[in-house]
């Protein structure tokens, strides 16, 4: 069994604050929402990541990882080589209450950053913290060549979910709605949920109204009976399970993400499904 990652670190905004104040150099803020967004209001000195250039977009499984050149030109972009990313501090954030930014997350996994943080409640976090944001056009900057090599360790296939069907050891945690997990609202052109798979929706990982993560999450993947297993966790297309695998790293779970998601194993012919009354 490979040895996991060290568990995400999770700042408070009042202590990213005080992580900036210190080493503004050390740290890089990348912030994962629209590029309209972005331009109305930004954390100082963050970089824009949209959802777009997090996935591959290639129908029925968009939401897969995008291409080796697609991520060598982001990461150039942005200017983050996990050569030099141990001396940096690389904080996620959106402003969604984490799906985008544990998207982003995982991506900074597969490309061999493990030591990343996760900016509590984000861009809401921020703002309730009482601390200021920028606007405008912000400063350019010129890319950089970056050579990625990835780490297919946080990400599980459709192989792997099948193989993980008959194994104890291992769980599927589906955190997409009740109603899709049970059939009852269509996304694909199969509808259910995979074989045993246990179903918490994103929307328990997080407070609706301020969008920071609860308290008791460990509390509450042990209810679950999947804390103690080998987690592979899914949604539709890897967005809403960005955070439910950032859950994950914050507690030092051994997780990975089924990238092709839903929208891979409910349009395929042949994939078993679960329904309440029973297999389809």
């Amino acid at each position: 069994m490979s040895t996991l990652p060290p568990p995400v670190r999770v700042l408070q905004a009042a202590e990213l604050q005080q992580v900036l104040n210190t080493n503004p150099a050390d740290c890089v803020l990348l912030q994962i929402t629209s590029a309209e967004l972005f331009d109305q209001v930004r954390l100082p000195g963050a970089q824009l990541v949209t959802p777009a250039e997090l996935v591959d977009g290639t129908p029925p499984a968009t939401g897969k990882l995008p291409s080796l050149a697609r991520l060598q030109a982001l990461f150039g972009r942005l200017g983050v080589d996990p050569a030099t990313a141990s001396d940096k501090t690389i904080v996620v954030f959106d402003d969604e209450g984490g799906g985008w930014a544990g998207r982003m997350g995982w991506t900074l996994d597969v490309v061999g950053i493990t030591q990343w943080v996760y900016l509590d409640g984000g861009m809401h976090g921020w703002q309730a913290a009482g601390l200021g944001f920028e606007s405008g056009a912000p400063a350019s900057r010129d890319p950089s060549a970056v050579s990625l090599t990835l780490d297919t360790s946080p990400i599980a296939e459709m192989a792997d979910v099948m193989a993980s069907l008959d194994d104890p050891q291992q769980v599927v945690w589906d955190v997409r709605s009740h109603e899709e997990y049970i059939g009852t609202r269509q996304a694909a052109q199969r509808v259910g949920h995979i074989p045993g798979a246990v179903n918490l929706d994103w929307l328990h990982l997080k407070d609706p109204q301020t969008q920071m993560l609860p308290d008791d999450l460990q509390a509450l993947l042990t209810h679950l009976g999947i804390a103690d297993k080998r987690i592979i966790t899914h949604c539709q297309t890897h967005h809403r399970s960005g955070l439910s695998y950032m859950v994950g790293r914050i507690l030092g779970l051994d997780i990975r993400a089924y990238h092709g998601s839903w929208s891979e194993w409910g349009n395929h012919p042949e994939t078993p499904i679960e329904l309440p009354q029973g297999d389809a």
